[in-house]
């Protein structure tokens, strides 16, 4: 049996990016039942995809009820959908087998990852303050992506002295804007840039001088998007929610690695439950944005642990 329910997470704070502003998390949340077993994912349809909660719902009511992983893969593109299915998949083999999903998957075993910190957009003043509030974190990311981000880049600097930061555009500016700012992102010790032009506009990054590394967010979803970021990005961000879950996250890993690309592992705005299987594709990754639940009010139980090493693997109870 699968079936499919709409949970809400309250913010902490207010979250805005370029796009626009939320104060809660909507998800969908998976539960694969077999044999008494019970498995579970979660996913964030992205507007940006044209996908809604509903839409979601719809493409996982389709799916036959014994589908397996390898047969998700062709039952449903790459996306919200086939994420939360697949991670529930695993999250289900797991527990009929008492085996962790490492295990199931040949890796490693896990160990906590330095996440990033998300600052929203805001005000340069309101920017600077929460730089400060956060400046004992190791690992800030910026949300920018306007024409005016210079004095929000300044002020995030001056807020956090010593905290290595990266800034995440959101496909917010365009080739002269990124041209001009470049040379400011490197003398502010800016460690990446995460898509700083619109994905279907990104020739523009081809050849480009880099004064800093440039990460694909947008740009890349699976690993049918490698072979067109070649001369345009260094790095490529995975997101379970856009490679369409974890079993495809792990390829695409392996695969952009042998492309020559470094690795950052970011997420929606979600739940813990979300962020579980996303830990293990993080694991040795450049950059890990795993910080989600951090921006909540509220959680699922059995929570994911956060310390001052970072973003531990999942208890068995909340998934794998």
């Amino acid at each position: 049996m699968i079936e499919t329910r709409r949970d809400t997470f309250r913010l902490a704070e207010v979250f805005t990016i370029s796009r626009g502003s939320r104060s809660e998390a909507q998800v969908l949340t998976v539960s694969v039942t077999r044999a008494g077993a019970t498995g579970r994912g979660e996913c964030v349809p992205y507007a940006r995809y044209d996908e809604t909660l509903d839409s979601v719902a719809a493409q996982i009511a389709g799916l036959p009820e014994a589908i397996t992983r390898a047969e998700l893969q062709e039952a449903l593109p790459a996306g919200a959908a086939r994420n939360a299915v697949d991670s529930a998949l695993w999250d289900l083999e797991a527990k009929r087998s008492g085996r962790r999903v490492w295990e199931l998957a040949g890796l490693p075993a896990p160990g906590p990852e330095i996440t990033a910190f998300t600052l929203s957009l805001d005000t340069p003043e309101k920017m600077r303050a929460q730089a400060a509030k956060h400046a004992h974190r190791p690992l800030l990311k910026i949300k920018l992506g306007t024409p005016d981000d210079m004095p929000r880049l300044e002020a995030v600097r001056a807020g956090a002295p010593d905290a290595r930061i990266i800034v995440d555009a959101n496909e917010g500016w365009s080739a002269e804007v990124y041209a001009d700012l470049a040379p400011h992102l490197r003398r502010l010790g800016v460690a990446l840039v995460e898509q700083p032009l619109p994905a279907g506009e990104d020739e523009a990054l081809r050849g480009l001088e880099r004064l800093v590394p440039i990460c694909a967010d947008e740009s890349c979803h699976d690993r049918a998007s490698l072979a067109g970021l070649a001369g345009k990005y260094d790095m490529v961000n995975i997101k379970l929610d856009k490679t369409g879950g974890l079993t495809e996250a792990l390829a695409l890993r392996d695969a952009a690695r042998a492309a020559g690309h470094d690795i950052m592992v970011g997420c929606m705005v979600g739940s813990s439950l979300a962020m579980a299987p996303a830990v293990l594709v993080a694991q040795g990754a450049a950059v890990t944005d795993l910080d989600g639940p951090l921006l909540l009010a509220e959680d699922r139980a059995a929570p994911l642990h956060f310390d001052e090493r970072g973003v531990h693997p999942s208890d068995p109870a909340l998934w794998g």
